[in-house]
């Protein structure tokens, strides 16, 4: 956290804003009507599925289920980020003024991604899925990148994951057809990420104002395979079988769905508008966010 006039401005804003508006999960969703299975988990559109030959050959009741569990995935796999965020958000305050209103508002953020891993680990428990794990590779790198990031590397990868989210999470919390306590679950994260992804970005330019060109590049790389990874793993291949379909055939549609691939790239329309706009859009980095289709 820096004593710039700007860092500070932006941190007393937020820290006002949360003042004003913050949730609490535990009174505000509704965790004790039982599961209208008549209900979307997410909006059909985002489904790995939608648009594929697959997709059109199961009945309304699977549809449902296969978003129900994909939703649920999609919220274990931030419940794992935010666990990676809030250490790396600690370590970058680790004996800072904490009378600084930019190591207040980090320790907030922090609150915040506390309550938001509970209520996420809720709602999937609530939509009768197991808990989604990303696989060893992705669990060991998470645990690689939050001891090694720091500064930019740590800020951008914290962009990357809620501004993925975000998109997604906007269509379903405004999605009539998605069961009426995820919807609920999607507006809290929305209107407390706005205020993270706001810091995020402010630190992420702060930060690279005193980068060297080789950090630079090693950065822009390392938030790449970041984002490669948390965007692979949001949904679990184990969905399919848990919605009661073939898993193989599955994966294999999923893994050459263009709808679902121009939904991502569309979703991180203006992340990667920002990353390019503070020099993060370096070639091997590209290379990485193409894989993953965000771009």
């Amino acid at each position: 956290m820096g004593n710039t006039t700007s860092g500070d401005d932006v941190a007393r804003r937020l820290l006002d804003s949360s003042a004003q508006l913050s949730y609490d999960p535990l009174t505000e969703v509704d965790w004790d009507t039982p599961l209208d299975t008549d209900f979307h988990g997410a909006s059909p559109e985002w489904s790995t599925l939608y648009g594929t030959a697959y997709w059109n050959e199961l009945t309304d009741a699977q549809r449902k289920e296969l978003t129900r569990q994909e939703a649920a995935s999609v919220a274990s796999t931030g419940i794992w980020f935010e666990m990676i965020l809030q250490q790396m958000v600690l370590r970058d305050i680790y004996a800072k003024d904490p009378t600084d209103d930019a190591v207040q508002w980090a320790l907030t953020e922090i609150a915040d991604e506390c309550r938001h891993s509970i209520m996420f680990a809720r709602g999937a428990k609530k939509l009768r899925a197991p808990a989604y794990r990303p696989h060893r590779v992705a669990l060991e790198l998470g645990r690689f990148f939050k001891t090694v990031a720091f500064g930019e590397a740590a800020y951008a990868a914290i962009l990357v994951a809620e501004e993925v989210l975000d998109v997604m999470q906007r269509d379903w919390m405004r999605d009539q057809r998605v069961v009426p306590f995820v919807r609920t679950i999607n507006n809290i994260h929305v209107v407390e990420e706005s205020r993270h992804m706001k810091f995020a970005r402010e630190e992420t330019r702060r930060h690279l104002a005193r980068a060297g060109r080789v950090r630079r590049r090693v950065h822009a790389l390392l938030i790449a395979v970041a984002a490669y990874v948390i965007v692979t793993s949001m949904v679990n291949r184990k969905v399919y079988a848990n919605a009661g379909l073939d898993e193989a055939r599955a994966l294999r549609e999923a893994k050459a769905n263009e709808h679902h691939k121009s939904m991502l790239r569309a979703s991180c329309s203006g992340l990667m508008e920002f990353l390019d706009s503070v020099g993060l859009l370096t070639g091997p980095a590209l290379r990485f966010y193409r894989r993953a289709h965000l771009i």
